[in-house]
């Protein structure tokens, strides 16, 4: 698709992959619609796209409130146009054993992680068939791929993602409409990851991704129309050939090499 002009929306877009996300949209002509929970780092963000002389909004909303995407949607229409963008970047994430996670939480992390992403996605897709042209992004993670277990919550939801994206991108497709959904690994500049281990603390066999090169995979899907990217080093770039073979044998394969434990060691919440 080409980005030069068109209207998009991104959420999650107040810190680390939203941020890069937004500037680096900006600067290739987007007029965008920003959307997080926080006013302040928000704005920075917005004030810092408005540099590349496209229109740009920061529209404070939580996406685990549908009526905070329909005026998200309604806002971004009515003030920049027609949409032909959605990127699905919020997310949130806590590694834990499965029997600690409260009822609540779970509510709120697959509403936050996967519902937002369908509703906004149900929200944008008639304008965009209407008129023939579009692009929807999903933003998942290596998680979304294979098994993660302490994260199994987390995993769920991006499993969810992936075949959400992959679904409407064949649903959507007569319609002239994309889909892409992006898989990183663990982003080492910026996020979840990050505010947990700023430094790096990882197992070698999984390495970390830089945040440039997961927004760079993210453009490219878009300009390209590439069904997924898989963004991350080491053993992740093979995992989806490894399940297709057999789950069990890639299973077997992260035990042994300990990336299991090392994700077990990321609990720290009893």
């Amino acid at each position: 698709m080409e980005l030069n002009g068109a209207v998009g929306i991104l959420t999650g877009a107040s810190r680390g992959l939203g941020a890069e996300l937004a500037e680096r949209l900006a600067a290739r002509g987007v007029n965008l619609a920003l959307a997080a929970r926080s006013e302040e780092d928000l704005e920075i963000t917005a004030k810092k796209a408005r540099r590349h002389g496209v229109r740009v909004l920061a529209e404070r909303a939580d996406v685990a409130d549908a009526g905070d995407l329909e005026n998200l949607v309604d806002e971004t229409t009515e003030e920049l146009g027609p949409l032909d963008l959605l990127i699905n970047n919020a997310g949130m994430e806590r590694p834990a054993r499965f029997e600690t996670y409260g009822i609540d939480e779970i509510q709120a992390m697959v509403t936050t992680n996967l519902t937002s992403a369908a509703l906004l996605s149900r929200l944008v897709a008639p304008g965009m068939i209407e008129r023939g042209r579009g692009h929807i992004v999903n933003i998942s993670s290596l998680g979304g791929k294979t098994a993660y277990p302490y994260n199994s919550l987390y995993s769920a939801t991006k499993h969810g993602l992936v075949g959400l994206s992959w679904s409407l991108r064949e649903e959507l497709k007569p319609h002239g409409i994309g889909v892409s959904v992006i898989c990183p690994g663990q982003i080492r500049d910026a996020g979840m990851f990050h505010s947990r281990h700023p430094d790096h603390k990882t197992s070698p066999l999984l390495g970390t991704v830089a945040l440039d090169k997961v927004a760079t995979a993210t453009i490219k899907a878009i300009e390209k129309n590439r069904a997924e990217m898989i963004v991350t080093p080491g053993l992740g770039r093979v995992v989806d050939v490894m399940e297709a073979i057999s789950h069990d044998l890639t299973a077997a394969v992260q035990r042994r090499l300990g990336i299991y434990r090392y994700l077990e060691s990321d609990v720290t919440d009893e």
